[in-house]
């Protein structure tokens, strides 16, 4: 069963707060971020580790995992679904949650832990599945969320009223899509600084297609991010915090930076994480 604080997430990511109302009043909806959703807290060192030398196990585990990704390493996995609940209770207060949290369609949930790079994986479903993946976002959730997306973004043959600058951003986002994966720096949209129409948001968002992958992150103030139906092309969206929007962008590239912990918060992980393990051996 997907979490509540984040199933309202599910919802269209276009609405108001991006244009005045119209005469018609009509309105859009954004996804809404819960009022009470539960983001960084600090994590604490569990008493009575005696009782939980699975759970302390598992730690040790994470952490030698951590130490060779932060060594260059590839990305790694460490399994939790045979832990007993006392146990799995013990390495989720050992890693407390941090500020990203990520949902895969209805069958996976994602939630960093404060030491970055430290993802608590869970998967729903017929087939259950939970485990703490190491890296700078968690594993296959990019080539899950664009296994089926479309190459390029093609007109929509619905018709939208009032379009002013969508149409003409189609050809700019498909130049940019070919070596995404290479090129140094994103490409942004900001559809913030440029004169667009609701009909525009509407039609960008038929063009390119709604994803399964979205992304909270209060590390940079109020951002959702959602993967679109077009490869490598993202709504990423800002809000203050009286969750009025206030940037508005499309960026293309394989995951926006904003999601992804970088190289020099795993090493620095993996220096936190080996002081609280010290205090079990």
């Amino acid at each position: 069963m997907m979490n509540p604080e984040i199933e309202t997430l599910l919802s269209a990511l276009v609405g108001p707060g991006s244009q005045p109302d119209g005469p018609d009043d009509a309105k859009l909806d954004y996804m809404i971020m819960p009022e009470e959703m539960r983001v960084f807290s600090m994590a604490s060192i569990p008493a009575d580790a005696a009782d939980h030398a699975a759970g302390v196990a598992a730690g040790e585990a994470i952490l030698a995992a951590l130490n060779r990704v932060a060594a260059g390493g590839p990305e790694e996995s460490v399994d939790l679904a045979h832990l007993a609940p006392a146990d799995l209770a013990f390495v989720d207060q050992l890693l407390g949650e941090g500020e990203v949290s990520v949902v895969l369609g209805d069958s996976y949930q994602a939630q960093e832990s404060v030491l970055a790079g430290v993802w608590r994986v869970r998967q729903t479903g017929e087939r259950r599945g939970d485990r703490v993946d190491i890296g700078a976002f968690p594993a296959g959730f990019i080539a899950a969320a664009f296994g089926r997306a479309q190459g390029e973004v093609t007109i929509p043959e619905k018709t939208f009223d009032g379009l002013f600058n969508a149409p003409a951003l189609i050809a700019e986002i498909n130049a940019h899509i070919p070596g995404t994966s290479t090129r140094a720096q994103p490409h942004v949209i900001n559809l913030s600084l440029l004169p667009h129409t609701e009909g525009d948001l509407l039609f960008l968002e038929e063009a390119l297609g709604k994803g399964d992958l979205i992304i909270l992150s209060r590390g940079y103030g109020n951002c959702r991010i959602r993967s679109t139906g077009t490869r490598h092309n993202w709504w990423v969206r800002y809000f203050n915090s009286q969750d009025t929007l206030i940037l508005n962008t499309i960026e293309i590239s394989p995951l926006p930076a904003v999601a992804q912990a970088a190289p020099e918060d795993i090493a620095d992980s993996a220096e936190r994480l080996a002081e609280i393990m010290d205090t079990y051996r």
